[in-house]
């Protein structure tokens, strides 16, 4: 079954793209779902002209969106973490916190466009992400995980506040 994408469809296609699926697949979920529609010879037609007319817009989508790669891969992001013994993390880290890290940083990134190999980071160190901005500008954002000093230091004054509290109490 021929289909032409209205949406994004991962591990399929992108909006616009006509893709062959099997009849379940689409008649079931793509087309009731909104993200497909059949591709008819007037659909296909409608669908060439529209791919001529934007193909300027997009020219520009695409300029604009390796500036963008270029400025973000110069950043130098870390993420703070607590970190416990051997460099294991407090929980992990996935893609929504490094898209935190990004708009901090100035860059608006939506989570569902950046992948991090295994999906959750569960160490310190340094790791990278794969971004895709455009269709065509998909580039690496390396980044590393290191450790937030300010959780030790809060604990190693609570210590002594314990022992205070400990030795009043066997006066």
């Amino acid at each position: 079954m021929e289909l032409i994408l209205i949406k994004d469809v991962e591990n399929l296609g992108f909006a616009d793209d006509i893709v062959t699926v099997k009849n379940g697949y689409g008649r079931n979920y793509l087309i009731p779902q909104g993200f497909a529609r059949l591709a008819t010879e007037s659909a296909k037609k409608v669908l060439a002209e529209k791919l001529k007319q934007r193909a300027f817009k997009e020219q520009k989508t695409i300029e604009d969106a390796k500036k963008k790669a270029e400025a973000i891969k110069a950043l130098d992001i870390k993420i703070k973490a607590k970190v416990g013994s051997g460099n294991k993390l407090f929980g992990s880290i996935n893609n929504q916190n490094l898209s935190e890290a990004i708009d901090k940083a100035g860059f608006e990134i939506d989570k569902k466009f950046i992948t991090i190999p295994g999906n959750n980071i569960k160490r310190t160190g340094k790791y990278e992400a794969k971004i895709r901005l455009h269709r065509e500008v998909i580039f690496t954002l390396p980044f590393e995980i290191i450790e937030d000093e300010s959780g030790k230091k809060k604990q190693k004054k609570a210590a002594p506040k314990k022992e205070v509290v400990a030795t009043k109490e066997e006066e």
